[in-house]
């Protein structure tokens, strides 16, 4: 399963890496891509939501599920 999120107060690469950190720590199966132009976070090898949406949150981002 894909899951996708627009994150729209993402800005620089210290944001990709929180993400990333947050979401691989939250779910260590995860595999995160984020495309910070478009600012969408894209996590694979899970289909749990909640936590990965709570991890984004929890490293003080806002995802929105696209």
């Amino acid at each position: 399963m894909v899951l996708q999120y627009q994150v729209p107060d993402m800005s620089c690469d210290h944001c990709v890496k929180a993400i990333t950190r947050a979401v691989t720590e939250a779910l260590p199966g995860a595999a995160v891509r984020v495309e910070l132009s478009d600012h969408r976070v894209t996590v694979t090898g899970t289909e749990d939501k909640p936590t990965v949406e709570r991890a984004i949150r929890g490293a003080g981002y806002t995802p929105t599920p696209v």
